[in-house]
């Protein structure tokens, strides 16, 4: 049955059966006035009816049956030493941009063991169209593979499919692709997110949101599928502005089976408790300091102008005031309020006392009292710590970060899944313990999505299973200067 026939279906089904709510309690008022029974009486289809319309607006509870993220092949791996050989020898950078790669490289703190895809390891590097179809497959494929294997849910079953890839647009799209190389069904609902850089994953989230919402009963199940296609955002020029991509971003994907709780059979592992999203491109200043866009050879890259810091410090305080707001506890809302009250107050009185207190910190709040787990943008491991460090968070909330980087690096909304990944390798998920996702991107744009454990923990069986699997007792690594907790 097409899925438009069967909303059609359900919302009358729905509609028949609140007129014939509506109808009994109607009836029961009328029979308890006629037959003059006690007044208490009329309580009961009041509440009734209340309950119904209760119900009847309530919305689906939306949750993550698994997740999976790829760990590409061996034969692609690239090491530090091997990939700043490999730009001294590709021909098309001069010294000088050569020299301000590695010291970008090194001081990163990114590990040995991140991925190229295959056409970057040829010399020249190969960046064709051709080559970043090829890579999208090889991304995609045995990712959603696995993702189907661990959920059981076969491909057939998938009523909506989004795909996050910042800048790789290619006809026929990106979901296109992988809906015919499964054989999805005629009525799936596709949707390619473009440009959105780190906070995609998040954004295709809440579409995928959306979708169950708007057809729940028809849709049981949305697929997300988070990959940066690294082939065709190479970098060739001399620009140093459009180099840093070269430096940080690495092959990776994610995939994450979204269902209607209500409606969906199989089992959840985590509860969607909240999302937000957050951007602030109506100002030109932050609009224009991260862009895709051509050089002065006419090479395009994708260019981060100075600046980047203080425009996302803004979108930050604008962002974690709304999501702190729905997520924190009272207790914490109270005690932040104070804390800001006195604060204030301080501030004014150090001003018109000369030769006073001076500067005084401002409060912060206690997001370690809204989640216990953390995936932050995986921007270079300085940037993680200041990042942490700004939100009140210490190393060990940030070791999932940090560790993503080292190993992996920046694998753009992907990263947030392997972070969590590495939370549960770590064995440190259990039930009820809540977990936030953060992304950043260009736009700007922030997005948050916080998940709450509902699944039993699986024990040290399931926490080896994955790419963290062989490796996560290694990660991250001691880095000189930067003890771990």
């Amino acid at each position: 049955m097409e899925m438009a026939h069967r909303d059609h279906i359900l919302g009358a089904v729905h509609g028949v059966l609140g007129a014939a709510v509506l109808i009994l309690c109607l009836a029961a008022e009328l029979s308890v006035l006629v037959l003059r029974r006690h007044a208490a009486l009329y309580l009961l289809p009041v509440c009734a009816m209340l309950t119904h319309l209760w119900r009847s607006g309530r919305r689906a509870g939306i949750g993550l049956v698994d997740f999976a993220y790829l760990k590409p092949p061996r034969r692609l791996r690239v090491t530090i030493p091997g990939l700043l050989e490999h730009l001294r020898l590709i021909g098309c950078f001069d010294d000088g941009s050569v020299e301000f790669m590695s010291r970008v490289v090194e001081d990163s703190g990114m590990g040995d063991e991140t991925y190229f895809p295959p056409a970057l390891h040829y010399l020249p590097p190969s960046a064709t169209h051709a080559d970043a179809v090829q890579e999208a497959g090889m991304l995609f494929f045995p990712t959603l593979d696995e993702l189907f294997a661990k959920t059981g849910v076969p491909p057939s079953a998938v009523g909506a499919l989004v795909i996050n890839c910042s800048g790789f647009g290619p006809a026929p799209s990106l979901a296109a692709i992988i809906a015919n190389h499964y054989r999805m069904p005629t009525d799936v609902k596709t949707f390619n997110l473009s440009g959105m850089g780190c906070a995609a994953g998040i954004v295709g989230v809440d579409v995928a949101r959306g979708v169950l919402r708007a057809h729940a009963g028809a849709v049981d199940y949305a697929v997300v599928v988070s990959a940066e296609i690294v082939t065709i955002g190479w970098y060739r020029g001399r620009d140093r502005s459009k180099l840093l991509l070269n430096c940080f971003f690495r092959t990776g994907c994610a995939a994450a089976l979204l269902s209607n709780t209500a409606s969906a059979a199989a089992p959840v592992k985590y509860r969607l408790v909240a999302l937000k999203r957050t951007t602030i491109a109506a100002d030109d200043r932050g609009y224009n300091l991260a862009m895709r866009e051509e050089d002065d050879e006419g090479i395009t890259g994708f260019t981060i102008g100075r600046g980047l810091d203080r425009v996302f410090r803004d979108l930050l305080r604008a962002h974690l005031t709304a999501f702190g707001a729905s997520i924190l506890p009272w207790h914490e809302k109270l005690r932040y309020a104070a804390a800001l009250a006195r604060f204030r107050r301080r501030r004014r009185s150090s001003k018109k006392v000369q030769g006073g207190e001076g500067h005084v910190e401002a409060p912060r709040p206690n997001f370690l009292a809204a989640a216990s787990h953390f995936c932050l943008p995986s921007s270079g491991m300085p940037n993680i710590r200041r990042l942490a460090e700004g939100l009140g968070l210490g190393e060990r909330e940030a070791e999932a970060a940090l560790a993503t980087f080292q190993r992996f690096g920046n694998q753009s909304a992907a990263s947030l899944w392997y972070q969590l990944g590495y939370h549960e390798a770590r064995g440190r998920v259990r039930q009820g313990d809540r977990v936030w996702q953060l992304g950043i991107g260009s736009g700007p744009k922030a997005s948050s999505a916080l998940w709450e454990r509902v699944a039993a923990y699986g024990g040290a069986a399931a926490a080896d299973e994955g790419p963290w699997g062989d490796c996560v007792v290694r990660y991250p690594a001691r880095a000189p200067g930067a003890p771990l907790a």
